[in-house]
């Protein structure tokens, strides 16, 4: 993921050490929570239509051509989409091995955790990053067990990690050398995973992060001098075109560029993903012609497949308006539920990552799991405001969940058991909240009103968002039989069984709303 907060001064040393200027913002500016593609390529016009050209693949038979009207006028959001509401995602890769900062630990080590690298593992010239990929194992992964947990958990979609910035790909590749079947853990984990998830009945998407990586990695200087005199690690020939660090000349930015679209055509092409995910490095409106390439592939061989599929992107990336409300082709994704996603209900197909961990969004020693019962609340939140809600996971190097994640994902779970209704296929209603203790998200789904409680109510439960409509009936979910309640100008007040299950975020079905006459 990106680290917005971070971006400004790592960005300024970074280019400022490798000589790459910033990537051109065509006039866009950025607004609020979002990221203009800061860590992506800054290519030229001319780059980019050198890499599109060397992209000789034929393009599929189908209604899609890589122009922005060809992709408004034949795309359509998949309909399974508007009602999965709760999907899970994952940071999985060589990053796990070291176990700490974060996901970004190729960065760091080069970098601000450069002297920790070297008390763990040795120094840069002999332990560099790619020395980390043999112990990148997956030794204990069960696919299986991992798509069993997840349906337990609730979630209708999986979206597997394809590829992070580290340039390291998890699918058994014909692009690239650098890929877990050929090296770590010699094994095709992108399919392997895809089989799983499918197998339980659920969708299964991939995200790739790797346009980020052409400028991911900056030295300081005194390292950097160090291993090019030595020819070692970042600038070892052989391991060039992993880090991207040693050329990046013109030729090797369109090679880099290139790759990328090939490596998701590939991803296309054996995986058949139902969403394929892009982070913020793709906003580039210098990218569009190969986005618009992308796309059309896709969704060409989609129809080839007869699936409903999508892309899914960030900020302004399928909007070329570069208006975030009018996207093109793609579902914008938010990263995290914060000032970073939406403040109210949200029309049109969106949806937020959301960590696991507040620490990191890949596995850590000391990872601090966020509680069950405040990842539900979040669930809500988007749920109510029209959104998908992607919990992210943090699985170790040797493929296991941690125990205190899956205790996380089993309470969701649980909790879906009995509420899943007002989550699952619902819409927003005229308003997502009413404020106050309890506070009340509303969902909807047909003439069926949902009311979520986020603490059991004191007495009798009164909903004034409801004051002058009339209620036919009230149950709560996972309660046998009707509630009875009353109604005057303040709302509907409803009496409180002596009993309840759960703990956290009770739902109220209201069935019958008509305005009072």
């Amino acid at each position: 993921m990106t680290h917005r907060a971070a971006l400004p001064l790592l960005v300024s040393l970074a280019f400022a050490q490798d000589q790459l200027p910033r990537p051109d913002r065509m006039g866009v500016i950025n607004t609020g929570p979002y990221d203009y593609g800061v860590m992506g390529p800054p290519a030229t016009p001319a780059i980019v239509a050198a890499a599109d050209k060397a992209v000789t693949t034929p393009m599929p038979a189908g209604p899609f051509a890589p122009d922005w009207d060809s992709l408004q006028k034949n795309y359509r959001t998949p309909s399974w989409f508007e009602d999965a509401k709760f999907g899970i995602f994952m940071h999985w890769g060589i990053f796990s091995v070291a176990a700490h900062h974060n996901e970004w630990y190729e960065k760091h080590m080069y970098g601000a955790d450069a002297a920790w690298h070297v008390e763990h593992f040795g120094p840069q010239e002999r332990v560099g990053y790619k020395d980390l990929i043999p112990l990148f194992t997956a030794a204990k992964w069960d696919p299986d067990a991992w798509a069993a947990l997840f349906r337990k958990a609730g979630a209708r979609m999986v979206m597997g990690m394809a590829e992070h910035h580290e340039n390291f790909a998890l699918w058994d590749s014909g692009v690239t050398p650098f890929n877990a079947r050929k090296m770590g853990p010699h094994r095709d984990l992108v399919g392997d995973l895809g089989a799983a998830v499918r197998k339980q009945g659920l969708k299964f998407g991939l995200s790739n992060h790797g346009v980020e990586n052409f400028t991911f990695i900056n030295p300081p200087p005194e390292l950097r001098t160090r291993l090019q005199a030595a020819k070692a690690d970042l600038f070892d020939p052989a391991w060039a075109s992993f880090y991207n660090v040693a050329d990046r000349s013109d030729a090797a930015m369109t090679r880099f560029l290139t790759d990328w679209v090939k490596r998701n055509f590939e991803l296309i092409d054996k995986y058949q993903p139902d969403i394929l995910w892009f982070d913020n490095g793709a906003n580039l409106r210098l990218l569009d012609p190969l986005k618009l390439h992308i796309a059309a592939y896709y969704y060409n061989r989609a129809r080839q497949w007869s699936k409903e599929v999508s892309l899914s992107t960030k900020f302004n990336c399928y909007a070329p308006s570069n208006d975030d409300t009018k996207q093109i082709g793609s579902i914008i994704d938010f990263e995290k539920v914060s000032a970073r996603s939406p403040a109210g209900i949200r029309p049109g197909p969106w949806m937020v990552d959301d960590p696991i961990g507040s620490n990191s969004w890949g596995y850590v020693e000391g990872l601090r799991l966020v509680p069950a019962a405040s990842v539900i609340g979040r669930l809500i939140d988007t749920v109510s405001k029209g959104g998908l809600y992607l919990l992210n996971i943090s699985p170790m190097a040797d493929g296991t969940i941690p125990q205190n994640q899956q205790d996380v994902l089993l309470e969701i779970g649980a909790w879906l058991e009995i509420n899943g209704e007002a989550i699952y296929g619902t819409r927003p209603w005229t308003k997502f909240m009413e404020a106050g203790t309890p506070s009340w998200h509303f969902t909807t789904k047909g003439d069926t009103l949902n009311a979520i409680a986020s603490s059991w109510p004191a007495g009798d439960a009164v909903i004034t968002s409801l004051a002058g409509a009339k209620v036919e009936s009230v149950s709560l979910l996972g309660h046998p039989g009707p509630l009875q309640f009353s109604q005057d100008a303040a709302g509907p007040h409803i009496k409180l069984p002596p009993e309840h299950s759960g703990t956290t975020a009770w739902t109220f079905k209201i069935t019958g709303l008509k305005p009072k006459k």
